[in-house]
């Protein structure tokens, strides 16, 4: 299991610039954690590929759990903007399905990567937990607007993590090779069906 440096607290781009080298960081780790995903990828590969010091790198990122979860975060962010809202008259249930199994489908294109970034995000959790604390919350927030909850309560949050949590849990099983993509998609709609079919008729009633 990979280690993060909890000790060092990453740095955070503010001005146009930084920004930008930090996107380059981010495009160099997917690109190296695509071919040698998370144990075979190096630092100094990442910082030659985007064209800055080491020193810069790991002032961003403490470790390659803190750059992966990063990588996670910039990905689920690209879907949240990226994603617009069922057409009128699509099922909720439906429509976080459809949801879900796209983003494992393309995840899936990248097996290394994508485990990359799933170990990394467990565990950053051990840590402070930041960044995947508001990964998490983005993925959430996704999922109650997708199935059209506008006011969502405590419980309906909770129900929506589970399903995230057995989300990650699917897509784990056929990066380790234990089920196969169509079995994890199955598993996927079923999750939706018996987590948010009866908290969507519990708000209808």
């Amino acid at each position: 299991m990979p280690r993060t440096n909890c000790e060092r607290t990453p740095a955070h781009p503010s001005s146009p610039k930084q920004r930008r080298r930090y996107a380059r960081m981010l495009r160099a780790a997917a690109h190296l954690g695509a071919v040698h995903g998370l144990e075979g990828m190096q630092m100094q590969d990442v910082a030659r590929r985007s064209g800055v010091a080491i020193a810069t790198l790991y002032r961003y990122f403490p470790s390659k759990t803190h750059l992966f979860a990063a990588v996670l975060h910039d990905q689920v962010c690209r879907l949240d903007a990226g994603t617009p809202l069922p057409p009128p008259g699509a099922g909720p249930v439906e429509a976080v399905s459809e949801l879900l199994t796209e983003a494992s489908r393309q995840l899936l294109e990248q097996p290394l990567l994508a485990l990359a970034m799933l170990q990394s995000t467990n565990v950053s959790h051990v840590g402070d937990g930041s960044q995947a604390r508001r990964t998490d919350e983005i993925i959430v927030d996704l999922i109650l607007r997708m199935a059209g909850v506008s006011t969502p309560c405590g419980q309906d949050r909770r129900v929506v993590r589970i399903l995230e949590q057995a989300w990650y849990g699917l897509l784990t099983t056929v990066l380790y090779e234990r089920s196969s993509a169509e079995a994890a998609q199955d598993g996927i709609r079923l999750a939706c069906r018996l987590l948010l079919g009866p908290v969507l008729a519990e708000r209808r009633a």
